[in-house]
Parts: structure tokens; sequence; C-alpha cells
């Protein structure tokens, strides 16, 4: 309870603090909002917390405190690369909680960093109060992302933008320019709809990843083949959110991955893409902070 007294007490205002990891790098985060903490990793891989925004006011109920990864928006760059894996980011994920002073927390990951924070769980499963995994990436557990994929891409065939972004999405770039031309043709696939909150996003994302980072994410890693059966004797709720139309999970592989969990709920949003706080905010608020409130953590 002292914890989270303390927590809240430096959460008023929206700003950018920073903190020394466990090898020294400096890493920053961006605190917002009110209610218990919510500490949200953000995905990517590579990208920084800002596209997060304030998770489709989810902040009118939670205090969020949104980690920059290392490397990434206001967060210094590690001398050694090798710890941009996403194995390795663990370290860090663990670090920022020990400077929050919190003994147990409530964590966010979306899409790679649900990878993080699946390890993060299995780890530390007794820091963990309940966690909330948004389109998260499954490599980690040897699941693959795009099952019935096809199926998801024809649902949206009666958009004006697909059959370019279908093209796009299945080329291949020899350039950089080629390749931020395909990524803006095929962006409308991973939204529920084109509208300009949807652009406006897609538009921002170049400037918020940084190479190295996204490089190195999955860089050298191995998934373990005894995580799968640690993560089914995981003692924490863990809810799950997948997006209709999100074609990197689909609603197939994320079902997978609920399946695997022992105590996992599946929300799936209808005609949302793998930003579901953008395409309908007040529906994943709802959904989150329901199962937030309706999961108390253990005394």
């Amino acid at each position: 309870m002292a914890a989270h007294k303390r927590t809240e007490a430096v959460a008023n205002s929206d700003c950018m603090r920073r903190f020394r990891s466990w090898d020294g790098t400096e890493l920053a985060y961006r605190v917002v909002g009110s209610g218990q903490p919510l500490v949200c990793v953000p995905g990517g891989p590579g990208q920084a917390a800002e596209y997060l925004g304030e998770l489709g006011a989810l902040s009118d109920h939670r205090t969020l405190f949104l980690l920059d990864n290392r490397g990434t928006g206001g967060s210094q760059a590690p001398q050694d690369a090798t710890t941009y894996r996403v194995d390795r980011l663990v370290q860090d994920v663990e670090a920022f909680r020990a400077h929050l002073g919190l003994e147990r927390m409530d964590l966010f990951g979306h899409s790679a960093s649900g990878g993080t924070c699946l390890l993060y769980a299995a780890e530390h499963p007794h820091r963990v109060d309940r966690l909330v995994l948004v389109a998260p990436s499954l490599r980690v557990v040897g699941i693959r992302s795009d099952l019935d994929v096809d199926a998801v891409l024809t649902r949206r065939a009666h958009e004006p933008w697909y059959a370019d972004a279908v093209a796009a999405l299945r080329a291949e770039a020899t350039t950089p320019q080629e390749l931020e031309r395909y990524r803006w043709l095929s962006a409308p696939l991973l939204y529920g709809r084109w509208n300009a909150a949807a652009q406006a996003q897609a538009a921002a994302e170049p400037a918020q990843f940084f190479q190295p980072a996204t490089d190195g994410f999955y860089a050298g890693f191995d998934p373990d083949p005894a995580l799968p059966k640690r993560l089914a004797e995981l003692p924490v709720p863990v809810l799950l959110i997948a997006g209709e139309y999100d074609i990197w999970p689909t609603c197939t592989a994320v079902r997978q991955l609920a399946d695997l969990l022992d105590e996992a709920d599946l929300g799936l949003l209808p005609e949302a893409g793998h930003f579901p706080w953008v395409d309908h905010p007040a529906a994943f608020v709802t959904a989150v902070q329901g199962y937030l409130a309706g999961h108390q953590p253990a005394k």
C-alpha cells in the first residue's frame, strides 16, 4: 500500500522522468493519469512509448508509467548492443519496478513487448499482480502470429485501399524510400478504421523507431522450450486483447496463447486492428479497466 501511495504522489502531471537501469543505461519514462499504477512497456520493436498516447483515455482510471525502452525516445542507447534483445529487456522492466518502489505491479505490454512481459512474468511471477497483453508478439512461446491471416485479410476486401495495401504488404523493398512507401500503403491493414486518428498515428511512426533497437530485439534469441510449461503454471491473472482485423497476431494465434495460460481471459474487439485504443478507445478502456477492477490483486 505504501508503494502505491508513493507512486501516485509523483504522478499528478504528464512529464518525462529518468532513472539508471541495471547496467547504468539511463532510461526515460512518462507519467500520466491518476489512480492505481499501470506499468506500460511499448512494442515496435524499437519504438518509443509516444505511440501509446494515453491508451484511449485509460489514464482517466489509472496512472500510466510509460517506459521508453533503451535506445528509444528519451532513453539512452546502451554500450552493449546485445541488451536490446527481448529477454535482456526483462532486466530493464525489473529495474523500472524497483525504481518506482512497487513491491508488485500491474504490467501492460503491446505487440513486441508482449514477449518481454511474458518473459518477465515467467521470471518474476511474485512481482506481477495482473498482466494485460494487447496484440502480443508470440515468438517467445513459439506460436505463429499469422495463423488464418488470409481469412482476416479477406474481411477487408471491400475497402477502397485493399488492393494496394495487400500488394504493398507482400512486396519486397530494395531501397529505404521504397520501404517507407510500402509501409504507408499497407498501414490501413493495421487499423480497424483508416480514419484521421489512424493516419496521424501511422504518419508519426517513422520518427519513433530506433533501428539498432529494432534490429537487436530478436538478434541471437532462441525461444526457451521450457517457457510454455512455465507460463501454463503462471499464478497471475492475464488479460489478452486481440482485434478482429489484426494480422499480426491474428485472433486465432492469440487464442492459442490463451489456451496455453491457466488464468487467461481473452477479449476480442470487433472491427479493431493492431492498435485498438486508436480504433475504439471507449471499448478498449472498458475492457482493460473492467478487467483490472474485477481482478483484485492478492493481499
